[in-house]
């Protein structure tokens, strides 16, 4: 955690917000940062000691999430404790009320949680009241039905987090910051609305104690509230500053930060530059490119890696409960290990064939250590399968991995060969030192009874538009990740009826929950039948047979013009097959080792690039 924080203070920010500690006995899962007693204090110390050394403010975030408690100690589900006995949607809590002794035990900590952050030289705390966590649970009428001085009138559900704020300020003193991150607006309907959230802030501002909001948007207590705190590409970017907007005009004193799917410099600069904001937090900009500031400084916003917003190796790899990364920059929570790229003694003479994501994160990192690298792509264009990914609704950013990673090879001089095909004999003519192989895989078709029968086409080919697609649809969905719900929504909108059948217990199994969740809203207002547990058996000219995964009952589509197949790829490594036992040194990585995502491909190839 060290290591990651300090990539970011050497690429230049000013501030750097911890991750949220917790700070009470009632919520102490494995897998969480804590403060909840002196143990914290050495690794705080050594993080409050790099921010100086960097010229950097580090602000610790001190946390309860009150009924939405998510995590667990042993694999038991946790009780969940809370103002009022409301249930949540997302984790399915029914929590127990607080009693009033309780609740001031966790005012208290969270001042002793803030106090032991000074301690550690810490530059100030953030009380986090944001995404339907505790203090905001407070705050909401609607969840907060308490009768007696925590509970009821707007003073009193402001009491707890008013008793919290003073509680940190009177053990951190007057010289450490103090603020506050909340929900401008929850996003659903027993959320805190935009109203509640203002009228909340303005009198914290008036109370004086505070230093500064801190806005994002949403809450994890429902699928919809979830959509905005880690906001998908199918939002528009900078989109959050509206709402900051609004909250701000609500407060006279403090300054407001924004921070939620901002991903470019000059977004950050149009939500200052317009008064929606006084300052502006960047996440996941930053897990995708840490040297972003010093990028922005030196105005090489092209070379900004920016965030395509896929969610699916930072939060997706959180809710998994794994260390936090990026499908474009693996180095992120690997940097102890790949964030310095020593340059080699001697360089070599490398051969990358392949120009997908994976083929062009190990040309741009075998050329930065040193290497003489050609990079040799077959199509007249460089991305592989992310090409494909992008055509489809929702999807477009996705192609900024392409752009991202292209600009990387040309930057540390990759030698780029399109419409190249590379046969065994280009490999001996051109006689590299050593080939990474990352050829990829292709689209296969099941061989299943009937399948000559039916009108089959590839979900590639309905991707790129060039399918020739009847009005009565079946998609099969093998994967349960992007490419069926993708299809399927395409399909629907261009005015097919679609049955989307899955063999999984849903669409989207395998992709991050706000994605998915989202991809089924969308799904659901056009209309798509969604068949889950469904195996492809065969078909014939009209119907299409599928098989309970589980039952083995028969499921039958009938009716069917065209059956659309997102089913399992066929690595692509025919030359390394050749060249396989002939004396040159191969590398093997991303599809055309095993077909998987983006995600592993570029991972591979930044492993390749260090081993040549």
């Amino acid at each position: 955690m060290i290591a990651y924080h300090e990539a970011r203070m050497k690429g230049g920010v000013g501030m750097i917000m911890t991750e949220v500690h917790c700070v009470h006995p009632t919520y102490m899962p494995l897998g969480r940062a804590w403060a909840s007693n002196d143990d914290c204090l050495p690794g705080l110390k050594r993080l409050g000691q790099k921010g100086r050394d960097y010229g950097v403010k580090v602000i610790g975030q001190v946390f309860h999430p009150g009924r939405v408690a998510a995590a667990s100690i042993d694999g038991t589900k946790m009780v969940a404790y809370a103002p009022s006995e409301v249930p949540d949607e997302i984790y399915k809590t029914v929590p127990t009320p607080l009693t009033t002794d309780l609740i001031k035990e966790i005012v208290t900590s969270h001042g002793d949680g803030a106090a032991r952050m000074a301690e550690a030289g810490l530059d100030g705390v953030e009380i986090i009241s944001s995404m339907g966590y505790l203090a905001s649970q407070f705050i909401n009428p609607r969840l907060n039905r308490r009768t007696d001085e925590y509970g009821g009138s707007f003073e009193n559900r402001m009491r707890f987090v008013r008793e919290v704020a003073a509680d940190i300020r009177a053990k951190v003193g007057n010289d450490k910051i103090l603020g506050l991150r909340i929900s401008a607006d929850e996003m659903d309907e027993e959320g805190l609305t935009m109203e509640e959230s203002s009228a909340a802030c303005a009198a914290l501002d008036e109370d004086g104690v505070l230093d500064y909001l801190n806005i994002v948007l949403g809450s994890t207590a429902t699928y919809t509230g979830w959509q905005h705190i880690i906001p998908h590409m199918q939002y528009d970017a900078g989109y959050t500053g509206k709402k900051s907007g609004e909250l701000k005009s609500a407060v006279k004193r403090l300054p407001v930060m924004i921070a939620g799917r901002i991903n470019q410099p000059q977004i950050a600069e149009e939500i200052v530059a317009s008064g929606q904001a006084d300052l502006v937090g960047i996440v996941r900009g930053h897990i995708a490119d840490p040297e972003f500031v010093n990028k922005a400084r030196e105005s090489r916003t092209d070379d900004i890696r920016a965030c395509i917003a896929c969610d699916q190796a930072c939060i997706g790899h959180r809710l998994k409960g794994f260390a936090i990364s990026c499908i474009q920059h693996p180095e992120t929570g690997r940097e102890l290990d790949f964030y310095d790229k020593p340059k080699v003694e001697t360089p070599r003479k490398v051969l990358v064939v392949g120009g997908g994501p994976g083929g062009m994160k190990a040309a741009a990192v075998a050329a930065e250590r040193g290497h003489d690298v050609t990079l040799m792509e077959k199509a007249p264009h460089l991305g592989g399968q992310a090409l494909i990914a992008q055509l489809l609704p929702g999807r477009t950013e996705f192609g900024g991995i392409v752009t991202n990673l292209t600009r990387e090879c040309e930057i540390h001089g990759v030698t780029i060969r399109k419409n190249t095909e590379v046969t065994k004999e280009i490999i001996a003519a051109e006689a590299p030192d050593v080939v990474i192989m990352a050829t990829g895989a292709v689209e296969q078709r099941p061989d299943l009874e009937g399948m000559d029968q039916t009108h089959v086409v590839d979900a590639w080919a309905v991707a790129k538009g060039t399918a020739n697609v009847g009005g009565k649809v079946v998609v099969y969905d093998w994967h349960a990740n992007w490419i069926g719900l993708g299809v399927a929504e395409k399909l629907a909108r261009d005015g097919c009826s679609v049955r989307l059948c899955v063999n999984g217990p849903m669409p989207g199994e395998h992709l991050p929950m706000m994605v998915r969740d989202g991809w089924m809203g969308q799904l659901h207002k056009f209309g798509v039948e969604v068949i889950p547990y469904a195996r492809l058996y065969g078909a014939d000219d009209t119907s299409v047979f599928m098989q309970h995964v589980t039952s083995g009952e028969p499921i039958i589509c009938d009716d069917v013009e065209t059956l659309v197949l997102a089913a399992p790829h066929k690595r692509e490594a025919g030359l390394w097959e050749e060249l396989y036992g002939t004396g040159v040194e191969l590398h093997l990585i991303g599809d055309a080792l095993a077909p998987r995502t983006a995600e592993e491909a570029v991972l591979e190839g930044l492993r390749a690039g260090f081993e040549v």
